[in-house]
């Protein structure tokens, strides 16, 4: 379950054009993270990154919106580091996970743990 808590995220982000790469990594926190701490601090993780580049990219969307599109070619680059960063992370995550150990996620605003 580490493992598909690391994977959830780019898994779901495919699948929502991007929009909800939390919801896996929180649906596995509801459902065990009184099963094991590994897969709750891996999936709290993930969820916690997932949600802070979320919001990044809400306020790259909010400085388009602003400039009335100025803004556009500034924050494409912000979107491909974003994604960049999100899958490197998940993948270094879900090879650690396969390991049997936890990963740190990088720039997270800690709402689970």
């Amino acid at each position: 379950m580490m493992l598909l808590a690391h994977l959830s995220g780019p898994i779901a982000m495919v699948f929502s054009a991007g929009w909800l790469p939390f919801l896996g990594p929180l649906l596995i926190w509801l459902f065990y993270k009184d099963r094991s701490t590994a897969v709750r601090t891996a999936s709290a993780g993930a969820f916690n990154f997932n949600l802070s580049l979320g919001i990044v990219s809400i306020v790259l969307w909010i400085t388009v919106i602003l400039t009335l599109g100025i803004g556009f070619l500034w924050a494409i680059p912000g979107w491909i580091a974003i994604f960049v960063i999100q899958l490197w992370c998940h993948i270094k995550g879900a090879v650690r996970a396969a390991d049997g150990r936890v990963y740190e996620y990088p720039f997270q605003l800690r709402l689970l743990s």
